[in-house]
């Protein structure tokens, strides 16, 4: 799937009229969808409990908070990313707090053409999390297989006596002559043997 066709959905924190305009015109369109718009730190909670979002837009400061321990708990989720708009004044020292967890900034006033610019990143950085989250799942599954082929292994070895060579071997030859995963000879060694 390219990424044109792809579906974005997005959370815009923002208490300034102005600003929700111009994102709701920009946000506009079937990639991204759905789009939900607050005003607070806590309604943008809220509506972080009921589902996760792809993008998380952030405009500083909202009426209850800053918005900056919002903008490093969302991007520190799996998947999202997580844009911060702050004031000029202000800029240097939030930048310094989120930069390491993430957190994309952009200094207001921030012009229409930088804006559709830092969506397209959004975009871009989103990929980038997904594919590597596919990674580590991936990782993360051999890892197990491993685990339970060791496991096997090592019943192989205590209640038949097979060196760990002859176990290991056991085990390949198995999957090999039965078409079928080192997983599956392993689980069901462990069901036999436990």
């Amino acid at each position: 799937m390219s990424l044109k066709e792809r579906s974005y959905s997005v959370l815009v924190v923002s208490s300034a009229e102005k600003t929700n305009a111009v994102l709701s015109t920009l946000l506009t369109g079937p990639r991204r969808h759905p789009v939900r718009v607050v005003s607070s730190v806590s309604e943008a909670k809220r509506a972080w409990s009921e589902r996760s979002f792809d993008h998380v837009i952030i405009n500083s400061p909202l009426p209850d908070d800053a918005g900056v321990r919002l903008a490093i708990d969302t991007a520190s989720s799996h998947r999202t990313v997580t844009l911060l708009l702050i004031r000029g004044e202000d800029y240097e020292d939030i930048f310094d707090k989120v930069v390491e967890h993430g957190v994309f900034t952009l200094q207001k006033p921030v012009s229409l053409s930088i804006l559709t610019a830092a969506l397209e990143w959004m975009e871009s950085a989103g990929e980038r999390l997904c594919r590597l989250e596919q990674r580590t799942l991936s990782v993360e599954e051999k890892m197990k297989e491993i685990r339970l082929v060791n496991r096997a292994k090592w019943l192989l070895i205590s209640e038949l006596k097979m060196s760990e060579p002859q176990a290991h071997r056991y085990i390949e030859k198995q999957a090999m002559d039965r078409c079928v995963p080192k997983r599956d000879i392993a689980e069901e060694i462990i069901k036999t043997y436990t």
